[in-house]
């Protein structure tokens, strides 16, 4: 196994999803710190600021996520402000949003940030799903109570890690840096 790779997350349900994929491939180890997120119309420009600004920082191999709900009938809202929205509207909010909308399609993105003293490198994943008519489920956090992945008939908050973690959008991107990883 090669050294050990900071996660900068003050989410720890993030890191437990991270560290479950990662099995013997990385040893990840968590800095409990709010991400520095600018307000960008990207995930991409958001995590490249945040993992340049950590690495100046601390000066050591890390990661940042960084993930966005978009929802097709709101023109992609609320996208890569979804940690805003998630503290203001909350999944209720977004219900009430999408009532009476027919079209509930959703499509949840995640970009992952590496960089270390050689590169900064950025991987995607994406699952796309439909927005529930109520939050169900308790497990997993955010949006995940009311995202209904295509597929399935249940939500995300609903799935227990592994279910999740077998098809969710931060899966699939940190999976791309494990490939990555692997090689370097």
């Amino acid at each position: 196994m090669k050294g050990e790779v900071r996660v900068v997350t003050s989410n720890e349900h993030k890191f437990a999803e991270l560290k479950d994929l990662s099995g013997h491939k990385v040893r990840l180890v968590r800095i409990d710190s709010p991400k520095l997120e600018i307000q960008a119309d990207s995930l991409e420009e958001i995590v490249r600021y945040s993992a340049v600004t950590f690495f100046s920082l601390f000066r050591f191999p890390l990661i940042v996520e960084d993930s966005g709900l978009f929802i097709e009938a709101l023109n992609g809202f609320p996208g890569p402000y979804t940690n805003y929205v998630k503290r203001t509207l909350d999944n209720e909010g977004i219900l009430k949003l999408m009532n009476g909308i027919e079209n509930r399609r959703a499509i949840f993105r995640s970009v992952i940030g590496y960089i270390d003293v050689e590169r900064l490198e950025l991987f995607k994943g994406e699952i796309n799903g439909h927005i529930g008519d109520k939050a169900e489920g308790d497990k997993g956090f955010g949006f995940d109570p009311i995202f209904i992945p295509n597929g399935y008939n249940i939500s995300f908050a609903q799935m227990d890690l592994k279910e999740k973690n077998l098809i969710s959008h931060r899966s699939q991107a940190f999976r791309e840096f494990l490939r990555f990883y692997e090689k370097i």
